[in-house]
């Protein structure tokens, strides 16, 4: 992605170091070397410190995670079909990363476990962007609306469970499988 602005450079590093890192071992400088901008710069873009520069990175985060869900579920008329190659999107993604770029919502998200923070909004915000995603694509196959919310959340719940255990074992089978079986319950709906 090109990034022309230092707001968006600043953005776009954040979101890649707490992807990483997490957001307690990222830190302000680091965020202001890796996009090549100055402190100053930082904090003009971000007066709230760190926290504002999280939250906007999450939402960076989300924005990317929604894209890939987008390009998946848009792949694939069927359904079940659709959840299964968003599951194979995020297993060679996560493989070609190395097993870094997980997901930076997932990271800030538990290391701010118990709070009513800005960055744990904005992760809420995430997930539920994501499962809106997901449920859309259920109704517009015809599932009646619970249904659909809830096979949605199942998904995203799932995928992101199965993600973090990609990422630890380093292997792409937890996101497989995953898929394998999400693509049989949403089947099973329909």
């Amino acid at each position: 992605m090109q990034t022309s602005s230092t707001r968006d450079r600043i953005v776009v590093a954040a979101s890649r170091l707490i992807q990483r890192q997490g957001y307690v071992g990222t830190g302000i400088k680091q965020i202001a070397k890796e996009a090549d901008a100055t402190l100053g710069s930082v904090y003009h873009f971000f007066p709230g410190g760190k926290e504002a520069v999280a939250v906007a990175a999450i939402a960076h985060g989300r924005d990317e995670f929604a894209d890939l869900l987008r390009t998946a579920l848009d792949g694939a008329d069927d359904p079940a079909e659709a959840i299964d190659a968003c599951a194979r999107l995020l297993a060679r993604e996560l493989r070609a990363s190395g097993w870094t770029d997980g997901c930076p919502v997932t990271a800030a998200a538990l290391e701010t476990l118990g709070t009513d923070s800005p960055i744990q909004q904005a992760c809420a915000d995430a997930l539920r962007t994501w499962q809106n995603l997901v449920a859309d694509k259920l109704l517009g196959c015809g599932f009646p609306s619970p249904e659909a919310r809830d096979l949605a959340a199942t998904v995203i719940n799932t995928l992101e469970g199965a993600e973090v255990t990609a990422q630890v074992t380093r292997t792409e089978d937890p996101l497989l499988l995953a898929g394998r079986h999400l693509s049989r319950l949403v089947a099973s709906y329909a």
